[in-house]
């Protein structure tokens, strides 16, 4: 069974990637409407994932022992400076979320719950790709530096991601 402080911050994160979900579709659609459908795409993609998290979480809580609950999902922003700006805020949210999974695991080391430990170590170590993914795309996107050609190239690129659950479905 869940600490009543570890069922609390479970829950929160479940939000947290509902959130991450809402904030990736909005700015999928400002990359859609910019007419850049393969970040579209990728950004499309990263929604799934969030989303694959958030379940796969609520799906830990019950296996606990413990009631998953849900808070209201802030409304994310819906406009954007450009793409280079999407990708910046898409590094500094995915360093927020490091944070708040560092502190899951920190907690489960300090209650000594080894099975959350090893639970949401799984997304700590998937962190370091995230962050890396969105630090490559900046980087590929500073060396662009507005040349509409090269970016239509990384476009094409992002546009070849797909989805793949890393989780089993849900009984």
């Amino acid at each position: 069974m869940l600490s009543k402080t570890l069922t609390k911050v479970l829950n929160n994160q479940i939000n947290a990637e509902y959130y991450s979900a809402y904030l990736y579709l909005s700015m999928s659609a400002f990359a859609e409407n910019a007419a850049l459908k393969g970040t579209a795409n990728w950004l499309f993609v990263q929604a799934q994932e969030e989303m694959a998290h958030g379940i796969h979480i609520y799906q830990y809580v019950l296996d606990r022992g413990a009631v998953p609950s849900f808070a209201a999902i802030a409304q994310p922003p819906a406009s954007f400076t450009g793409i280079d700006d999407v990708f910046a805020q898409v590094l500094a949210h995915e360093k927020k979320v490091t944070k708040s999974l560092n502190t899951i695991a920190t907690l489960a080391m300090q209650e000594n719950d080894h099975a959350c430990y090893q639970f949401i170590m799984w997304y700590v170590n998937e962190q370091v790709e995230e962050e890396a993914n969105a630090a490559d795309i900046i980087g590929k996107l500073t060396m662009i530096d507005g040349d509409t050609r090269a970016l239509l190239t990384l476009d094409t690129e992002l546009a070849a991601r797909v989805f793949v659950n890393p989780f089993p479905a849900a009984p």
